[in-house]
């Protein structure tokens, strides 16, 4: 799995809230709390679609 770049995370936001994201690097996952979601990373490239984006189940 490649990395996320850390200046990535500090400028993306969920694009459903506009929220805080958290990146998951077990799961490889940019987790919206807000939201509920957790939006998949690629080959190191998130993909911010809420229609690619798993619901959290907490």
């Amino acid at each position: 799995m490649t990395p996320l770049d850390p200046r990535l995370l500090e400028i993306l936001v969920c694009p459903v809230t506009k929220g805080p994201l958290e990146y998951d690097r077990q799961a490889g996952e940019l987790i919206s709390r807000r939201a509920g979601l957790a939006y998949p990373i690629r080959d190191g490239i998130p993909i911010m679609l809420p229609d690619e984006a798993r619901a959290l189940t907490e």
